[in-house]
């Protein structure tokens, strides 16, 4: 606990997945006040051409009570 998937458009490196990862669980720590080796984070490619089917209708569309930052410009 806590699990983190992060979905990406397909062709990011290796290096730039892990730097991904990375930031992502210190973000995770600082806020769940949890420790590194509680946090996990899987990283999914999706082909742009599929991004709409696999991603933005079930897990964004799909999801809109759950999703906690929405695509586009939000202000803070």
């Amino acid at each position: 606990m806590p699990h983190v998937i992060v979905k990406l458009h397909a062709g990011r490196s290796e290096q730039q997945k892990a730097r991904i990862a990375g930031e992502v669980t210190k973000a995770v720590m600082a806020t769940a006040g949890v420790g590194e080796e509680a946090v996990s984070v899987s990283i999914e490619d999706v082909e742009p051409a599929e991004w709409a089917e696999k991603v933005y209708r079930p897990d964004i569309l799909g999801n809109a009570k759950q999703l906690y930052k929405k695509p586009g410009y939000n202000p803070l």
